[in-house]
């Protein structure tokens, strides 16, 4: 293989024996040097840890990897368990962080770990996972971490280098191999580049609409947007179409805006009648493979795939998507719809990306793009070795968007990685169970503390007393030792509290295992707006009954100690839905009977699998209650919503 200058030096590198960060654009080839680190590990007879961000980009490099290197590989992600002995093992980041705590004689043998996508240490809710296995990597694995483009790259391996002490070179390259071209669309014009925008656009809608910008907030638009011309899909796709730039790959921040926006462009067929008939045959080979002839989804999408057409989101029935994802690699699939962790490293690049607009929620609320967030999407653009450029259009209400936004947003240096440190419960108890107090000198290892002024380190270092506290007061530590209490609670990530007071007041024990799979789902399941308010029926009303007074127990202590966020209180949407399915009644009938799509369900499915995995590996739980997990995992764990049965087929 040959490879760009970036690549030899990153390999040169791993060679040498330090360890290593890449930073590259999208679509660069930061996968090529994992490739070669894997190789070399195969050949030398060693062991090596891939870790992904998601488990479905760890499931596609799962599938990518074997049909490369065969028995070589095998994948751990909770709710998969494949060929775990492997000498290359692919886990979701969760995965390593947790065996590094409860197992780190596993890991004698390896001698690489592969962080990809290492600029997830920012994530607020996950980021400090990555943080974790980061400190808590043993001495003689060696780091090869993958990142697209940040600014602090070198103080990440400045921070590597001073809590391992050993050799951490950096690796950055800003150039693309195939460069990008930003072309937007406006007042239903289609505009070349940022000085037609501005030009042709946003100085005359300063003519026709001069106000002040604080006239121009948010909730000041709907009068002004009437009187906009609007954007039209069809004049965009009709440009695309006449312009040779498929496949396009757009972004829409919402699974119906994904679905509404496809169908709306229906009309367009965007193959020849080979292609059509190939690709209708593919489509047909692989329903049948999956077991998804009589899917409803794929039944209505049917339409839109013949003409080219797709979308893809978490909605979607995780076989389904993969359907669509084999589709669109076939290059049949010109446009597809989807929401934006179809960019989180799955290898689906396109001759163009579209992003419906420049705005997306952020976990608590709506603001513009980060440039890194951007970037992550528009790097899809650009096919290597076949497009010289790859063209990113954005769609622009001028009145909803200020210019010197975008062209921050484009044309900005991207933000840097900060810490977002946050020891859970499960990994404090692991610490302690084998520090003791000295646990709180693992804080100054962070990265947190190597960014954050005196000030803020003295917020986190309290912060940890006061969580020790907690648990001392709740009797998970008790004379400098993990009671019963604290080693159950350490197997436990995520639900840590909750379900260990549940055991420990035998209410779980108690539980049929379809309650118990009912109980569970309630932990993990996430309300949206519109899913808050419902009525429960009459047998969850007694389940939930049982469940309150131990949650308001929890919130009260945490609310003592000032702790944030908050133990999750149970939410029982999908309580039927559970029911149902553990009483073997198929996934079409329980969809029915919720507001929650087949692929959020299957989501939530399987967490419950990993949380009941969990449970069961705990050595001091009684026979009889491992059985009753056992039935509750049998009853769970089949058809759509076994993932190793579909990670099998799709080998």
């Amino acid at each position: 293989m040959i490879y760009d200058a970036f690549q030899k030096r990153a390999i040169n590198s791993t060679d040498s024996g330090n360890s290593v960060i890449v930073c590259a654009p999208t679509g660069a080839g930061k996968t090529a040097i994992a490739e070669y680190v894997i190789e070399k590990c195969i050949a030398e007879n060693k062991g090596i840890v891939y870790t992904a961000p998601i488990k479905a980009l760890s499931n596609q490099k799962f599938r990518d990897f074997s049909r490369k290197y065969g028995n070589h590989i095998g994948i751990l992600t909770g709710d998969v368990s494949l060929n775990a002995n492997a000498p290359i093992l692919i886990m979701t980041t969760e995965i390593f962080r947790n065996t590094l705590l409860e197992d780190p004689l596993r890991l004698k043998n390896i001698s690489w770990v592969i962080f990809d996508e290492i600029h997830y240490l920012d994530d607020p809710e996950r980021g400090t996972v990555w943080e974790e296995s980061i400190i808590f990597c043993p001495e003689h694995i060696k780091i090869l971490a993958l990142s697209a483009t940040i600014p602090n790259a070198i103080q990440l391996s400045s921070w590597i280098r001073n809590i391992h002490k050993h050799p951490v070179e950096t690796i950055i390259e800003k150039k693309r191999p195939v460069p990008l071209h930003h072309c937007f669309q406006a007042h239903n014009r289609v505009l070349d580049n940022f000085e037609q925008l501005k030009k042709n656009i946003y100085e005359q809608v300063k003519r026709t609409h001069p106000r002040s910008k604080k006239h121009h907030s948010f909730q000041n638009f709907r009068h002004e947007e009437k009187t906009a011309s609007a954007n039209k899909i069809s004049s965009l796709l009709h440009h695309l179409q006449e312009n040779d730039k498929m496949p396009a790959i757009y972004f829409a921040f919402s699974r119906k805006r994904c679905e509404k926006l496809a169908f709306e462009s229906r009309n367009f067929n965007f193959l020849e009648d080979q292609e059509q008939a190939e690709l209708k045959d593919i489509f047909a080979n692989l329903l049948k493979k999956y077991g998804l002839t009589q899917e409803p989804s794929a039944i209505r999408m049917r339409g839109l795939i013949e003409n080219g057409v797709a979308y893809h989101h978490a909605g979607l029935l995780p076989s389904l998507k993969e359907v669509v994802e084999q589709l669109f690699t076939s290059r049949l699939i010109k446009l597809i719809f989807t929401t934006e962790t179809f960019a989180l490293g799955i290898n689906m690049p396109a001759r163009t990306v579209i992003f419906d607009e420049l705005r997306k929620f952020y976990g608590q609320f709506f603001a513009n793009l980060r440039t890194r967030d951007y970037y992550q999407m528009a790097g899809r653009a650009g096919r290597r070795g076949i497009d010289t450029e790859g063209f990113v259009y954005s769609r622009i209400n001028p009145l909803r968007i200020e210019l010197d936004q975008i062209n921050k947003m484009i044309f900005a240096q991207p933000e840097p990685v900060l810490s977002q440190f946050n020891l859970s419960y499960a990994s404090l108890l692991h610490l302690y169970g084998t520090w003791q107090d000295r646990l709180y000198e693992v804080y100054p290892q962070t990265l947190h503390f190597y960014q954050a002024n005196k000030r803020s380190r003295k917020k986190a270092l309290e912060i940890l007393h006061t969580k020790i506290r907690l648990l001392k007061e709740m009797d998970y530590i008790r004379d400098h030792k993990l009671t019963d209490k604290g080693k159950f609670a350490s197997s436990i990530y995520g639900y840590e509290l909750l379900l260990t007071e549940l055991f420990f007041c035998r209410v779980l024990e108690e539980l049929s295992s379809i309650d118990l799979n009912i109980v569970l789902t309630s932990l993990v399941f996430e309300p949206r707006k519109n899913q808050l308010n419902i009525k429960l029926p009459h047998q969850i009303i007694k389940i939930n009954k049982k469940l309150s007074p131990v949650v308001e127990d929890i919130l009260k202590i945490e609310k003592k100690h000032k702790i944030r966020p908050l133990t999750k209180k149970p939410f029982f949407n999908l309580s039927e839905a559970v029911e149902k399915w553990s009483t073997n009644e198929s996934l079409a009938v329980i969809t029915d009977g919720t507001n929650a799509d087949p692929g959020e369900i299957v989501r939530y499915f399987r967490m419950v699998i990993q949380i009941l995995r969990q449970l069961r590996a705990i050595p001091f739980i009684s026979s009889n209650f491992k059985q009753n997990i056992s039935r509750s995992l049998e009853m769970i764990n089949r058809d759509e919503v076994d993932a190793e049965k579909q990670l099998r087929e799709g080998l």
